[in-house]
């Protein structure tokens, strides 16, 4: 099992020095990787139709995760980057795929790019893609993001993409860069059996993660895949799961065959960045003994 961090963007602050400090101190801990949410606006709660209820808005701070990634690259060795997630259909997959590409060149391959369709139609509306056909462009743009990664010189024509005989260059260390999706709904899961590498689940009831992934495994063998070959990304919050829990947790994640388990420490009512890194270091003493 590897152990990771939810990246703190909502609260970690602008300050360039305090996000090195985070960053180098959770790879000093011994931590595998790094997970960082992404949006890319943020609506204004009062604006005509209403926000109530939704978690983020134009006052919510999101560091862009390959900007974030590329910076944070040559501030460590070894820690890995994962995006979680980006809203693949509302950005340009070409961009996107170059955007990845030159974080895994200048991290030495240490991306993985999880992917989702997300909820938030005003940041499809402002990024002027089609909240309505996220589902089906998604399948597209990962055919599309893993030729491009892969060949020096790609020719497609499909419903959304035409490339005519293009290609990216310098291509990522990893050939291809892993694709994980986010989503629990029968859609996704039917989706990421076919094209993911593994799943990032929002779920965080352990009894229903245990039926999700018995589903997600059927599917996968109906593919003509190895369940046992597709990660499984689980989040732990500091503000739900109460720390004499952690380890009895992580028992069990391993018995039901998660290989990632991360902890997140937004919304804890943690004051600063040394706060949350003290939170951080009680939580790898608690699971790593």
């Amino acid at each position: 099992m590897q152990f990771g961090v939810v990246f703190p963007q909502t609260e970690i602050g602008d300050n360039p020095a305090d996000i090195r400090d985070y960053a180098q101190t959770v790879e000093g801990l011994g931590f595998d990787y790094l997970l960082a949410y992404e949006h890319v606006i943020g609506a204004n709660p009062d604006r005509p139709g209403g926000w109530a209820g939704r978690p983020y808005d134009h006052n919510s701070m999101f560091h862009e995760p390959f900007v974030l990634f590329g910076y944070l690259a040559a501030l460590t060795e070894r820690i890995r980057f994962m995006t979680g997630i980006v809203i693949l259909p509302q950005r340009q997959t070409v961009l996107l795929a170059k955007q990845a590409a030159a974080v895994d060149v200048l991290s030495g391959g240490r991306l993985t790019l999880g992917v989702g369709v997300g909820w938030n139609e005003v940041e499809y509306t402002a990024l002027n893609e089609d909240f309505h056909t996220r589902g089906r462009r998604q399948t597209e743009q990962v055919e599309v993001l893993r030729a491009l990664w892969t060949q020096r010189l790609v020719n497609f024509q499909g419903k959304y993409h035409t490339i005519p005989d293009a290609g990216l260059w310098p291509l990522p260390v990893q050939q291809p860069i892993p694709i994980w999706f986010g989503g629990g709904s029968d859609a996704a899961l039917r989706r990421m059996a076919q094209l993911g590498d593994g799943w990032m689940t929002n779920t965080g009831n352990l009894d229903q993660l245990t039926g999700e992934l018995a589903t997600l495994r059927g599917y996968i063998s109906d593919a003509g895949r190895d369940p046992s070959t597709f990660g499984v990304e689980f989040r732990m919050s500091l503000r739900r799961d109460l720390a004499p829990e952690w380890p009895g947790m992580i028992e069990r994640l391993a018995g039901l065959g998660v290989s990632h388990v991360s902890i997140n420490t937004m919304n804890s009512g943690l004051e600063d960045v040394q706060a949350h890194l003290a939170a951080i270091e009680r939580f790898a003493d608690s699971v790593r003994g």
